[in-house]
């Protein structure tokens, strides 16, 4: 079913998170926000680090995006691989963290761990809208926040599987705005149908007999 996470396990996450998916900041924006004045990437809106953090959090949904990106396109035999490193793995299981179905799909409250990485003067959140009604959400990686997930990698070799996992998620989805990340993954059927509310299950033994008819097509062509 998966394991609840930890504070300081989520922040060290979203950190590598938002230090893989971060876009350059504007001029216009750090000149008009003192406490922006060491940002060097921001993650444009909290859907955004929502539907990239599914994907991180749920390598059996990973996977299944890997193939379909595989099976739709010229067949990337390097998709096919980092697909079956997951699933031929206990990977599913272990590092599972599953999330809940709301209203825009998956979504967990972010706000204890990034707390941390604020306080710590690693992020910036910024807010757009009126203060009843939000419309955006940005997060602005400060040098700092760099700087300490480089400290992280270096010093606890552990953890840097969140920045690789990171990468490979930012990879996924780039070209792709929140909505469209949205909206793929309502596509499977199981996050789709799950009630609001309820944790959203997982797919991973769905997604490792698909690999393995994949894998059964390939010998029968071969």
């Amino acid at each position: 079913m998966g394991r609840p996470t930890t504070r300081m396990q989520d922040a060290v996450r979203l950190l590598a998170l938002i230090d893989q998916a971060s876009e350059p900041v504007t001029p216009a924006e750090v000149a008009s926000d003192d406490a922006l004045q060491t940002a060097i990437g921001v993650v444009r809106s909290q859907v955004r680090l929502q539907k990239l953090d599914f994907w991180v959090r749920n390598p059996d949904y990973l996977a299944n995006e890997l193939l379909n990106d595989y099976e739709s396109g010229d067949r990337d035999p390097s998709l096919l691989g980092i697909a079956s490193d997951i699933l031929d793995s206990e990977e599913p299981e272990l590092r599972r963290y599953p999330m809940l179905r709301y209203m825009f799909g998956a979504y967990e409250d972010l706000e204890d761990a990034l707390a941390v990485l604020r306080q710590a003067d690693l992020v910036v959140r910024r807010r757009k809208g009126r203060p009843e009604r939000v419309v955006r959400t940005d997060y602005f990686l400060l040098q700092e926040g760099r700087d300490t997930m480089s400290r992280i990698q270096r010093d606890f070799p552990d953890l840097s599987w969140y920045s690789a996992r990171s990468a490979l998620v930012v990879k996924l989805a780039e070209g792709h705005g929140a909505t469209e990340l949205k909206d793929r993954q309502y596509i499977v059927d199981e996050y789709l149908n799950t009630p609001q509310g309820a944790r959203i299950p997982s797919i991973a033994e769905r997604a490792r007999k698909r690999l393995a008819d994949i894998r059964a097509n390939l010998e029968a062509d071969a």
